[in-house]
């Protein structure tokens, strides 16, 4: 139900990713205590819940974010037998930083990095480096995830700097994006502002600044450019060089996500990336088709 008639979009696709922002898992403490909860989240999901994954068609998720940790070891090491269970591949956490697999002929690549406390760090760029370079060599496609950059709707620009929130130091994902690719990375997928950003196609590799909110449930922010997101469509070849792209607009309700017929997201993503690389080498039509120009 919270994935409506997107599980089958989500299935049709060669490869699926998407970042878990929380662990699954039905019995368990936290590790810190939240007494303000008007500020402070803790997110943990039923373990039956993973189901929701493997209907969607998911092969890769990213672990490297500000919550899957919320509780602690039990939590990680739940969430990633669950994973396992289902042939889903992750990576990210610094006891797990990357994965390799097979699909058809292919071998892919999928690392992810984050600024909080176990996973791969997205601040040392020369231990991501290292890890890119290493997919690079082994496999075909490299897929990378950052969870980096400030939160909110005050956020929604890519400010080619490092961004500090609430005193944390979230990276400079420009940077960290551009030297990923060039140290072998073929897709970059960003999330943790939990507003859309920017994408652009970087030496014919391309990069999502942030995904935005996909799929949260509860009391959490939706309104203006909270709740409306993108799902990215890439077609790229066999050595990852993009080929073209579609942008499916979503948007949330406290009951799901559901497919945008106003298509709000896809004018967002337009607006941004005209404003913050107005040399791109893409174009983004009304209806969301990416191209070269």
């Amino acid at each position: 139900l919270l994935l409506g008639d997107l599980a089958d979009t989500l299935a049709a696709s060669d490869i699926t990713f998407g970042n878990l922002e929380g662990s699954f898992l039905d019995d368990g403490e936290p590790i810190k205590n939240c007494r303000d909860t008007t500020k402070c989240y803790l997110f943990r999901m039923p373990e039956r819940y993973i189901n929701a994954l493997a209907v969607s068609g998911f092969d890769i998720i990213s672990l490297a974010n500000n919550h899957f940790s919320d509780f602690g070891i039990a939590g990680r090491n739940r969430t990633m037998k669950l994973l396992d269970s289902l042939d889903i591949n992750y990576g990210g956490l610094l006891e797990y930083p990357f994965s390799i697999f097979r699909r058809d002929s292919l071998l892919y690549g999928f690392c992810a990095f984050a600024p909080n406390a176990g996973t791969v760090s997205i601040i040392e760029l020369a231990q991501a480096e290292e890890i890119v370079r290493l997919l690079a060599d082994t496999c075909d496609i490299v897929i990378v995830s950052f969870h980096g950059g400030a939160e909110g709707a005050d956020y929604q620009h890519v400010p080619k700097t490092e961004e500090m929130f609430y005193t944390e130091n979230r990276g400079d994902v420009y940077n960290f994006a551009h030297r990923m690719i060039d140290s072998g990375a073929d897709v970059i997928f960003g999330h943790g502002p939990h507003v859309t950003r920017a994408v652009e196609v970087y030496r014919e590799r391309f990069i999502g600044y942030s995904l935005g909110n996909f799929c949260t449930y509860g009391r959490f922010n939706l309104s203006g450019p909270n709740g409306i997101a993108p799902v990215i469509r890439l077609n790229v070849d066999t050595t990852g060089k993009f080929i073209s792209g579609r942008i499916i607009p979503v948007f949330q309700t406290y009951n799901g996500v559901r497919v945008d017929q106003e298509k709000r997201v896809i004018r967002k993503i337009q607006d941004l990336t005209v404003t913050d690389f107005p040399d791109a080498v893409i174009k983004i039509s009304d209806s969301g088709e990416i191209t070269y120009k």
